[in-house]
């Protein structure tokens, strides 16, 4: 039987991404076409499309699919979703968890779709303080509930690995709306998410 890619790439952007990254390869002294870089333009080239597809993703419409009436009120909570995105100042990888709520006013969406929101903002280039915002703002527009919280934690590899090196910093960035920018019920939720209760 063998082995089968399912991933599939725009031919002409993978071409010119090879292209660009082989002449790269050049640029910082190594030799392109030597057995251990030989198919490296191609891999980043596919690699690049894959962690950003989320250009191609809407995440209202990721929302929308699985949108459902509902006359629960109170907090939903999903925590600890891995979250992988690129610096736009340095191409390189942060990563950690994301932990997002709302407060339903009539409406709910499927608990994957808020993980699949936050991948559709993550593969792009991105800062960390833009991709809160755009998880927040998303979500209140299309279910407008009562209220949004979204909180990310994430290690930036530009500070990792060069510049400061910094190797155990930890940046954390935060957006709320409706009834989270009340300090009750913000403060329920920061307990929710640091607390183990499974």
């Amino acid at each position: 039987m063998g082995y089968k890619k399912t991933e599939s790439y725009d031919a002409e952007v993978t071409k010119n991404l090879m292209e660009n990254y082989r002449s790269v390869i050049e640029n910082l002294g190594e030799d392109p076409g030597r057995e251990g870089l030989e198919k490296t333009p191609e891999r980043v080239a596919k690699a690049l499309q894959y962690v950003t597809q989320g250009y191609e993703m809407d995440a209202k419409a990721i929302l929308e699919s699985a949108k459902f009436k509902e006359s629960y009120n109170e907090m939903v909570i999903v925590k600890d979703i891995e979250l992988y995105s690129l610096c736009e100042h340095h191409m390189l990888p942060f990563f950690g968890k994301a932990h997002i709520a709302y407060i339903p006013n009539g409406y709910i969406t499927g608990l994957s779709k808020i993980a699949r929101v936050v991948d559709c903002f993550a593969r792009r280039l991105q800062v960390q303080e833009r991709l809160t915002q755009q998880i927040l703002d998303v979500i209140q527009e299309t279910l407008q509930p009562q209220g949004v919280a979204v909180v990310l934690e994430a290690k930036h590899l530009c500070m990792m690995m060069r510049g400061v090196q910094k190797q155990n910093s930890l940046t954390t960035t935060s957006a709320f709306s409706g009834q989270f920018e009340k300090e009750e019920t913000r403060a329920e939720f920061m307990k929710l998410i640091t607390s183990d209760l499974y």
